[in-house]
């Protein structure tokens, strides 16, 4: 029955992801109102998060598929602002949290805000990346997002494991704690990184898409398991699984570049389908835990009125906490400034969008139903539900008050990447020519070998090498034309009606086809391999520059 409840919701979650693409919305803000809604309705099934499972089947290859989209380059750049948001402000906000956790709730002892201070510390960048690329975010900005989306998680996860040691009574010293961020830190960056050499050289050797993609599929569930039962010193100590799986995910990202054509298409799609379902699935759960979170605040030590109050009060400050932290690493001496040592100066328009992409999600959930029941001695883990409740008021409430304002701020301040876009044309067009004189010589090099194999006439060699000739020019002065075009004129060009001509003559092709199959002319095999054919042609045509013009 819980399988089935599950796949409901993930059927659910599915159809309201795809009406928000259609229409150009926040699917993750949509799921979660949406689930919230039914939530209330009488009789909806409780659908438990067992946090081992978002931790150890979720997280790993929504993080992964990031690290591997995501230009190591473009992370080296910005590891500075990368790592003053994905780790110190993750301290941070811990130790904020924790402080005013303790303050509105004196009973709740000091470990157990810190907790809390954990669990809501790391942003989730899903909501964010989605509406900056829906609405053009400069590159910067979006390489900070995901970089510090790919790092913040493994930060907030060791903090969390030590304050729950600390509640525990197994925590050590200050030092103690510091050793075990290090040795995590270290250790399962050493892990992701020796498990990308190791897989990237077996895919090298493989020369088979198919179990190129199987052997990539099993990499951020192998290295996030090794990673956190390796113990080099003690159970205490322990790699960080999160680090791991971002550290193998940009190694193998940036090997993929030398990889077959059919790979790397091959493992896009993949992971971007493994995204929509866990993603989806993840939204739907947080907003249908409502009721349950509210059935257990009963065995909290404060009234409802209290609860409710300072719930709240954590949310703001939650998300007041990185505004000024963002504004200020932007005024700061040059040594501790967000962006490094700028020779331009960044807009203060960016600092404002930056400061309001702290919307909470998966890890935040995952982390506060995970925290244990009872401690060591057998006593009631003390602040539990406090912890729960809390964490899914700033979870939500991040996500429906930043998600929902964060394109409108965006709009207002007027922060594209327009400047981005007039650069990354002038690049285009440079790869291009350098390809099409690439392609050129190769042509002049290698045509008499060729054609000397062959026993074809003089004129029929130029004819031939002419044709060759001829279509990587043409081809070179179709993406030209592309990149030099306005969105207007793109749409009434030679180039968009040719391309237009071309698709309407594959679907002719393909409705041809399914003809004969129906007529019983065809074998299915023959059909799906003619289709195949035909699909790969459009796909072609569909990916290159010219298709901006269609």
């Amino acid at each position: 029955m819980e399988l089935l409840v599950l796949m409901g919701v993930l059927a659910a979650a599915l159809g309201l992801t795809a009406l928000a693409r259609r229409y150009n919305l926040s699917a993750p803000l949509l799921i979660v109102v949406v689930a919230l809604a039914v939530s209330f309705i009488p009789g909806v099934p409780r659908v438990e998060i067992d946090p081992e499972l978002i931790l150890t089947l979720v997280l790993p290859p929504l993080l992964y598929s990031t690290a591997l989209e995501s230009s190591f380059a473009q992370f080296k750049a910005a590891s500075r602002p990368i790592i003053a948001l994905g780790v110190v402000l993750v301290v941070v906000t811990a130790v904020i949290v924790g402080f005013v956790v303790h303050l509105l709730l004196p009973q709740l002892p000091m470990a157990s805000a810190l907790v809390l201070g954990a669990v809501v510390a790391p942003p989730d960048a899903v909501t964010a990346v989605a509406i900056g690329r829906r609405l053009g975010l400069p590159r910067r900005l979006m390489t900070v997002l995901t970089g510090e989306s790919l790092v913040n998680d493994a930060a907030a996860l060791t903090l969390y494991k030590i304050a729950l040691a600390a509640v525990l009574g197994t925590a050590g010293s200050i030092g103690h704690g510091f050793l075990i961020f290090l040795v995590a830190a270290v250790l399962g960056i050493a892990v992701g990184l020796l498990a990308g050499v190791i897989v990237g050289a077996i895919r090298r050797r493989l020369d088979d898409p198919l179990m190129e993609s199987a052997f990539g599929i099993i990499v951020p569930f192998a290295v996030y398991v090794i990673a956190e039962h390796l113990h080099p010193l003690s159970e205490d100590f322990s790699g960080s699984g999160v680090l791991a799986v971002v550290a193998a995910g940009l190694y193998l990202g940036n090997q993929s570049l030398h990889a077959g054509s059919a790979t790397r298409v091959q493992d896009s799609t993949i992971w971007a389908s493994f995204d929509v379902l866990l993603e989806t699935l993840v939204f739907a759960l947080m907003g249908l835990q409502l009721p349950f979170v509210l059935e257990d605040t009963d065995k909290a030590a404060a009234d409802n009125g209290t609860l409710v109050v300072s719930a709240l009060i954590v949310l703001v400050v939650t998300i007041a906490i990185r505004i000024p932290y963002v504004f200020l690493s932007g005024i700061a001496p040059r040594a501790m400034r967000l962006f490094g040592k700028e020779r331009t100066k960044i807009p203060w328009r960016y600092f404002t969008v930056l400061s309001w992409t702290g919307m909470r999600g998966v890890v935040t959930l995952a982390a506060a139903t995970g925290v244990p029941l009872v401690t060591h001695d057998g006593s009631p883990f003390p602040g539990r539900e406090e912890i729960q409740l809390f964490a899914f008021v700033v979870a939500v409430g991040t996500l429906l008050i930043q998600g929902l304002t964060l394109p409108v701020l965006i709009r207002k301040l007027g922060v594209s990447s327009d400047a981005e876009a007039e650069r990354d044309a002038a690049e285009e067009m440079h790869a291009r020519e350098a390809a099409m004189e690439a392609a050129l010589a190769k042509l002049d090099t290698m045509m008499p070998d060729l054609l000397s194999k062959v026993d074809i006439t003089p004129e029929r060699a130029e004819r031939l090498t002419s044709r060759l000739r001829g279509l990587v020019e043409t081809r070179y002065r179709g993406a030209i034309a592309a990149i030099s075009l306005s969105a207007d004129e793109r749409e009434s060009s030679p180039h968009a009606a040719f391309v237009q001509a071309r698709r309407e003559l594959l679907l002719a092709q393909r409705e041809a086809v399914l003809a004969c199959r129906d007529e019983g002319e065809l074998d299915d095999d023959v059909l799906r391999k003619v289709l195949r054919e035909l699909d790969l042609e459009e796909l072609a045509l569909s990916d290159t520059l010219t298709s901006r013009l269609a």
